[in-house]
């Protein structure tokens, strides 16, 4: 009863708008605002204005809110209800587009991508929103001008859209401006180190191709200025860090303090050497992300140096990752097994342009299509999985791929680990992009319904093994598709990560340079 009564009112309101008369120009101008927002076109500009306007975080929101409306309407709604659209004999000519739409009719795809841009955007600029509904409103009008779908399916879509926007406010909140201003920076407990006011007894490891291409300067100048009894040691292809740390240790004037200037991967390989000699380790940001160094408040190459001249640090967690075989090595910020490593590098190619909350959703999709699941043991028991992320200290948001550290002596392991399960590729995008709590809401749906596909927990330490794929691993920068060490008795690769709280002693400055 309820489809005939909707039939009938979109009859009513598809005669309303057909008996109008508009003139050509009008025709023309509904027509022109509705193929504008084909493919997301119109709010692509939109995202690009507001960004120029100075509401970054407005255009990020709603252009994530877009990609999942659309994602949600076109993948699932039109598959699920679908129905034939208006029939041409019924529209004006000067009405009709020039490329009739050939898919189901609802939801209308446009109106939800118009409504979830608009609602993302207000959400985190209210001036921004008032500003995009009338445009939202009019795609959403010139879907019934031209004829391309009846006036529930304009309703469907903007419901969609709306929904999708105010889901994704409920996982991923707008900041309040408040927090942002008294937010604490990530820190541990602060030690006393060695201070060395003119460098003398540090030995640092210079990466001259760190951060080059990001219009870095050449760190040596100043680190000579500030640091001139320090021994700063230019890197070059073919050099071993061990070999040279146990040649500068075995020197007539052995170092106290060892220091790198690279990315987060010449850190954490130069932080096991350091553990392995009980020395403190002295961080210069050169990298691309440098994120255990922003950890460790360490903005800049000054920051670094005006905590060793003053001799602060901190004491900070870190996990020792062992093989079957072989020496430990140290994980400063995360370790991950399966597609994450390679779900990571996707989302890099896209965040700097369409934002990280986008970018990942675009990432999930492409990486999930192109990979199978992982047959493995978690601590003993078999799954099917795509990824483990292992995090040394608790990390936000609360998805498969989080992105911030909070602090660095949490005393626990935060592992995130992605089950493929029923309906994997689906669930798994979700879960990998949106999170835990969008797949809960997503489970409930008829047809992809199943226990939680992305489970997360703390503990001190975690064994993985596979006898069946070689799982490959990445941690702090470097990524393996091979498990190095050999193999067990049984012949599975192992993997098993053990925190060490306290475990590595870091220059850091008292408080934000």
């Amino acid at each position: 009863m309820w489809r005939v009564r909707v039939r009938r009112v979109d009859e009513r309101v598809a005669q309303r708008v057909n008996a109008r008369k508009t003139g050509r120009g009008v025709d023309t101008f509904w027509r022109r605002v509705s193929s504008a927002a084909n493919h997301g076109k119109l709010w692509f500009v939109a995202a690009a204005v507001l960004a120029l306007l100075g509401r970054p975080r407005a255009a990020v929101r709603g252009l994530a809110s877009l990609g999942i409306a659309s994602l949600v309407a076109n993948l699932i709604g039109k598959r699920l209800v679908g129905g034939e659209r208006p029939a041409l004999t019924s529209i004006p000519i000067s009405r009709r587009l020039q490329r009739t739409p050939t898919s189901p009719s609802f939801p209308s795809g446009h109106t939800a991508s118009a409504v979830a841009f608009a609602t993302g955007a207000a959400l985190e600029s209210p001036v921004a929103g008032a500003a995009l509904a009338p445009v939202a409103a009019g795609v959403a009008y010139s879907r019934l001008h031209t004829g391309a779908h009846w006036f529930s399916d304009v309703v469907g879509g903007a419901a969609i859209g709306a929904g999708v926007a105010l889901a994704l406010k409920a996982v991923v909140p707008a900041p309040k401006p408040s927090a942002l201003l008294n937010a604490e920076p990530p820190t541990a407990t602060t030690i006393d180190l060695p201070a060395l006011a003119d460098g003398d007894g540090a030995f640092i490891l210079v990466n001259p191709g760190s951060g080059r291409g990001l219009g870095r300067p050449d760190p040596r100048p100043l680190l000579a200025e500030r640091l001139p009894k320090a021994t700063v040691h230019e890197l070059s292809d073919g050099d071993d860090f061990a070999e040279l740390v146990d040649a500068a240790l075995a020197s007539p004037n052995p170092p106290r303090v060892i220091g790198i200037y690279g990315g987060d991967g010449s850190v954490g390989a130069l932080a096991t050497i350091a553990r392995k000699h009980d020395l403190p380790l002295l961080v210069f940001p050169g990298g691309t992300f440098n994120h255990f160094a922003k950890a460790a408040m360490l903005d800049s190459v000054d920051t670094a140096i005006d905590a060793l001249q003053t001799g602060t640090g901190r004491a900070v967690d870190i996990a020792e990752l062992r093989f079957a075989t072989g020496d430990p090595v140290v994980v400063l910020n995360t370790l991950s097994v399966g597609i994450y490593p390679s779900f990571v590098e996707e989302r890099e190619k896209y965040e700097k342009r369409i934002g990280k909350p986008l970018a990942a959703l675009v990432a999930a999709i492409r990486v999930v299509r192109r990979t199978s699941p992982l047959r493995v043991e978690i601590e003993g028991g078999r799954r099917t999985i795509w990824s483990v992320f292992v995090g040394v200290g608790r990390y936000y948001p609360v998805t498969a791929a989080p992105i911030e550290r909070r602090r660095l002596d949490d005393g626990v392991l935060d592992v995130r680990v992605l089950f493929a399960g029923g309906k994997p590729r689906t669930r798994g995008t979700v879960a990998l992009a949106l999170g835990g709590r969008v797949d809960a809401l997503v489970a409930r749906l008829p047809f992809l319904q199943g226990p939680p596909v992305l489970d997360a927990f703390t503990s001190t330490g975690l064994t993985i093994r596979s006898r069946d794929d070689d799982p490959g691993y990445a941690h702090d920068g470097e990524a393996s598709t091979e498990t190095p060490g050999g193999t067990d008795d049984d012949g599975a690769k192992r993997l098993n990560v053990t925190l060490v709280p306290g475990g590595l002693r870091v220059y850091s400055p008292v408080t934000p340079r």
